[in-house]
C-alpha cells in the first residue's frame, strides 16, 4: 500500500511538472543573488546563508557576500516589499546589481481566492520590475501548515502549488518545489521534524536545511547528493542524506529532468 500511495504521490507532482512552463535558469551559477520573503527564509540562521555554503561548495571558491543578500520582513506578504528600493543594489551595500532575485510570500496569502488574486497581482509587478534589472526572477514555494497550527488542512499545499505554479508561468519564471519537497518528505518519514513543534509553521533547522537543498538544486540543476555541508556538524549525516534525497527526487520529479 506505502508503494501505492508513494507512486500516486510521485505521479501527482510528476503532473504539476508537466503544468510549468520554466524549468531552469538562463545562469544556473549566480552568485549575486537578492531573497526577498519573511521569518521563513530568516529563522536557523537564514536561509540563504545555507544555499550560499552549497554553493561554494560547488563552486570551489568564496562568495563575496556584499553581492549576495536578503530582505526579510517579519509576517510579511509580496505586497508588504519595496521591491525597486531592494532592487537599488547600493541601497543595500552591493556592489553590483543582482543576478537572481528569489521571491517568498506569505503564509497567508493562500487563504482566500481574492488573497490569492493579489499574490498573483504583486508577484507580476515585482518580477516586471525586477527583469527591468537585467537579473531573473524565481518564486520559492512555501511549505504548508502542520499540527498543531490551527488552520492546518490538506487544501493548503494545493492552493499553494497552483498559486506558485500559476504566478511564475503567467511571468515564465522558474518556480522552486519547497512545499512540495515538504510533503514528500512527510510521506516517507512521519516522523521528521521539519517544523518548529511549538507552531507548526515556521521551518525547523531540518527544514531549512531541505529548503536550501531545494533551492540549490533547482539553480543549478546539480544533484544536492553531492553537497558535504552539514552546517557545521549540527546535521546528522542520517538526517542530511535522507533530506538531500528527498530534494534530489522532488526536483527531478517536479521539473521532469535529471540530476
Amino acid at each position: 500500500m506505502k508503494i501505492i500511495l508513494l507512486s500516486i504521490l510521485l505521479f501527482s507532482n510528476t503532473l504539476f511538472s508537466l503544468d510549468i512552463k520554466v524549468d531552469s535558469l538562463n545562469n544556473k551559477t549566480p552568485e549575486r543573488i537578492l531573497f526577498v520573503g519573511n521569518s521563513y527564509l530568516y529563522y536557523n540562521d537564514s536561509l540563504h546563508n545555507h544555499v550560499r555554503r552549497m554553493l561554494e561548495e560547488l563552486y570551489s571558491y568564496k562568495i563575496d557576500t556584499s553581492n549576495y543578500k536578503m530582505v526579510t520582513i517579519s509576517g510579511s506578504r509580496l505586497e508588504h516589499h519595496d521591491i525597486k528600493h531592494s532592487l537599488n543594489h547600493s541601497k543595500l551595500g552591493a556592489e553590483k546589481p543582482f543576478e537572481l532575485v528569489i521571491l517568498q510570500g506569505g503564509s497567508g496569502e493562500t487563504n482566500s481566492l481574492l488573497e490569492r488574486e493579489v499574490f498573483a497581482d504583486k508577484a507580476n509587478e515585482m518580477i516586471n520590475k525586477i527583469h527591468l534589472t537585467g537579473a531573473e526572477a524565481a518564486l520559492y514555494m512555501i511549505h504548508a501548515y502542520v499540527e498543531p497550527h490551527k488552520h492546518t488542512n490538506p487544501q493548503m499545499i494545493k492552493d499553494i502549488k497552483k498559486m506558485y505554479i500559476d504566478a511564475a508561468n503567467k511571468n515564465d519564471v522558474l518556480v522552486i518545489p519547497v512545499g512540495v519537497a515538504f510533503e514528500n518528505a512527510y510521506f516517507k518519514n512521519p516522523d521528521i521534524k521539519l517544523h518548529k513543534e511549538y507552531d507548526g509553521s515556521h521551518p525547523s533547522l531540518l527544514g531549512t536545511y531541505l529548503a536550501a537543498c531545494v533551492v540549490y538544486s533547482s539553480i543549478t540543476q546539480e544533484s544536492p547528493m553531492k553537497i558535504n555541508y552539514n552546517y557545521f556538524d549540527n546535521i546528522s549525516d542520517e538526517d542530511r542524506k535522507f533530506l538531500q534525497k528527498i530534494a534530489h527526487q522532488t526536483v527531478e520529479s517536479f521539473y521532469n529532468i535529471k540530476l
